[in-house]
């Protein structure tokens, strides 16, 4: 199953970096950005996490918020965000049970070889938990950009 624009956001509870946990029910009222990204502290989910950071103070003056969710373990998720000083919500999605909700848990093939991985995708939440936006098998560059203008036309 996959989400889809104008579906309601498939609930979820995770723990994230610094000690916090992050979840639907958290996040009730306030429209937000839920980013899935594949492994803490590789080239593309740096400068995808890095990107949000810069966006962060404009992101809040227009009240979002931004989780990201990888299949990391809770360590090296600390690790990334205290090495980039990443002040938003990592989350540690282990058993993939959200990533499958929101249809982000893949099949996908590396030199001929298949195997089921995280597909990077963004979905931006309005307040009513909504999901008004998805970006599917996202690149990098200028993403956060993106991202920042459909949260600006969110009113």
């Amino acid at each position: 199953m996959s989400v889809q624009e104008g579906d309601v956001a498939p609930d979820f509870s995770l723990p994230a970096s610094g000690g916090r946990t992050v979840g639907l029910a958290g996040m009730k009222g306030r429209p937000f950005v839920l980013y899935f990204y594949p492994k803490a502290d590789t080239p593309g989910c740096t400068k995808e996490a890095c990107a949000f950071q810069e966006a962060l103070p404009q992101l809040g003056k227009i009240g979002i918020d931004v989780i990201g969710v990888s299949p990391d373990k809770m360590k090296p998720i600390e690790k990334f965000a205290e090495k980039y000083q990443l002040t938003f919500p990592l989350a540690s999605d282990e058993t993939h049970a959200v990533a499958e909700k929101y249809g982000t848990w893949v099949e996908k093939s590396m030199y001929g070889r298949k195997y089921m991985g995280m597909e990077r995708s963004t979905f931006l939440i309005d307040r009513n938990g909504k999901v008004v936006k998805a970006w599917r098998k996202v690149s990098v560059t200028g993403h956060a950009a993106t991202v920042m203008e459909a949260a600006a036309a969110l009113k």
